[in-house]
């Protein structure tokens, strides 16, 4: 069971001649483009989401067979 929970990161958008780039300052890999500022936010929403599900994907074929503790971290930063 995958449990949805709302994160907030740092989203830096830079304007690059007609089109704008955004990058996710806490995430590497996170980084997408758009023709308006506001498609370059949606569009970097659903990479932050390909990322993350990307990386849980590595760490489950990494972790399978081994024995693990899977648990929640709660970081105030």
């Amino acid at each position: 069971m995958v449990r949805l929970m709302e994160s907030k990161f740092t989203a830096i958008f830079e304007k690059d001649g007609d089109v704008w780039i955004g990058y996710v300052e806490e995430i590497p890999g996170a980084n997408t483009q758009g023709k308006t500022l506001e498609e370059a936010r949606e569009n970097l929403k659903e990479a932050v989401v390909l990322v993350i599900e990307a990386n849980r994907k590595l760490v489950e074929r990494d972790v399978e067979g081994k024995e693990v503790i899977k648990e929640e971290l709660a970081v105030a930063i």
